[in-house]
């Protein structure tokens, strides 16, 4: 099996639409499985989770990761209080839209968590996750999947919804093909299906290139996640210690 045959169809992709639930602000979906990213209300990330069972104003978060989200000082806290008050970023892939909620959680279980009094603040036509910068080697595959359709490139930056890259090859608005890194040394590469959104020539011979990801299997969109939030939270520690 050729490596884009993998890529036929999302996985648990809803294709009629029976098990959505639709939000009436703005008459935008809001729906189960939706990745967002999860901030207190001074814009620090909290975590990365899985947005499931949206109703008309309440959900429940399945934090992707099993890191801990509070530092052992603040844990009493977070158990004594009812509600905490967050923001929550998603990104509807089907069309393509920011969507900038918030609301109020509450532990349920373990890296379950429980959103009341959520709404939407706003629609964009924008990037919903932060990026995390970068710079290493990568892989393009076109459609042949051949190790003769491989060309190396550079890994710019990349969130949970795309990634931009660097080469000397040409692309197109529109190209697709499969981006393959290894984020993390002691993990498996992650295999991401791209759409080129942006073109920027930066000389004769080199470009950059917006893409977004299409069609993740449910593990390497996962795996994704994790690796994104575990370099998160390496850079901010860096940061605070430099």
């Amino acid at each position: 099996m050729k490596l884009f045959d993998l890529f036929g169809k999302r996985t648990g992709e809803d294709t009629d639409g029976k098990n959505r639930k639709v939000s009436d602000i703005r008459e935008l979906e809001i729906y189960s499985g939706m990745r967002v990213v999860v901030e207190n209300p001074e814009g620090q990330m909290l975590f990365i989770a899985k947005l499931q069972d949206p109703q008309r104003n309440t959900a429940k978060l399945y934090q992707y990761s099993d890191a801990e989200v509070f530092r052992d000082e603040d844990k009493d806290v977070v158990q004594q209080k009812t509600t905490i008050p967050v923001k929550i970023r998603g990104y509807n892939d089907s069309q393509r839209k920011a969507v900038f909620m918030e609301g109020v959680i509450s532990i349920r279980q373990k890296h379950i968590w429980q959103v009341e009094n959520l709404i939407i603040t706003r629609v964009e036509n924008e990037r919903s996750f932060p990026r995390l910068s970068m710079d290493i080697d990568a892989l393009v595959i076109t459609s042949g999947g051949t190790e003769d359709d491989e060309r190396t490139c550079r890994l710019l930056n990349i969130s949970v919804g795309g990634a931009s890259i660097s080469s000397e090859y040409r692309y197109h608005k529109g190209e697709k093909f499969i981006l393959k890194v290894r984020l993390l040394e002691d993990k498996s590469p992650s295999v991401m299906y791209c759409e080129v959104l942006r073109v920027i020539e930066k000389d004769i011979s080199r470009y950059e290139y917006g893409c977004h990801f299409l069609e993740l299997t449910e593990v390497d969109q996962e795996q994704i996640t994790q690796d994104i939030e575990l370099l998160t939270k390496r850079s901010a520690e860096n940061s605070c210690n430099s």
